[in-house]
């Protein structure tokens, strides 16, 4: 190849990017929403850790009060588990073809998520009722802080597994469905690795 070949390419270009890969044997095999939904959760995850970093370092401060543990919090971490795994059952089911599979793990995620957000409520209750407002004392206030941001990206996640369950019920072929089911599963298992950093916390802190 010549100089001034090698001068008129334009790796930025999807085109001559498919043929670099093809002379470097090299394919990027995740599609754009599975690359974006990556890309999301790892500036998620870099936030998150910064929010547990100045938890940790906060609460050896004198102001610093423990809260309470609800037992609720343990049935929530319950139906939040569930909730994932009936998520991993509709991609599952989806890689198989399996239609009435999909339907089924994909509803019960859903409305357990839902139960998982009426719980949290439920806490928010119980620990205000006790006195722990948000502006009680600094470990109240990252306990609300942090179990609300967890409940705006579940509701966000519940707005994509909205999309995806009028897909699967308006009968659209599983390879075409397959995709979203998998982006929504992903996402809820990293909901719920985050909830259980944030509900160990609370226990062990």
């Amino acid at each position: 190849m010549g100089l001034f070949s090698q001068l008129a390419e334009k790796p930025w270009t999807p085109e001559q990017a498919a043929i670099d890969d093809r002379h470097k044997g090299v394919e990027f095999s995740l599609t754009t929403p599975q690359f974006g939904l990556r890309v999301f959760l790892g500036f998620v995850t870099v936030i998150f850790t910064l929010f547990v970093v100045v938890y940790v370092e906060r609460m050896v401060f004198a102001d610093w009060k423990p809260m309470p543990e609800p037992w609720l919090l343990w049935v929530n971490t319950a139906i939040l588990v569930i909730s994932s795994i009936g998520l991993q059952w509709a991609w599952v089911s989806a890689d198989k073809g399996d239609a009435d599979g999909v339907k089924k793990g994909l509803y019960l995620g859903g409305v357990l998520a839902f139960a998982f957000l009426t719980g949290q409520l439920l806490v928010w209750q119980q620990l205000v009722v006790l006195g722990f407002y948000a502006s009680s004392n600094p470990a109240s206030a990252f306990f609300y802080l942090f179990t609300a941001l967890h409940a705006v990206h579940l509701l966000g996640g519940l707005v994509a597994w909205g999309r995806t369950a009028i897909k699967v019920k308006s009968g659209m072929d599983m390879a075409k469905v397959r995709g979203s089911v998998e982006l929504c599963a992903v996402y809820w298992h990293f909901l719920l690795v985050i909830w259980i950093v944030i509900f160990s916390l609370l226990l062990f802190t």
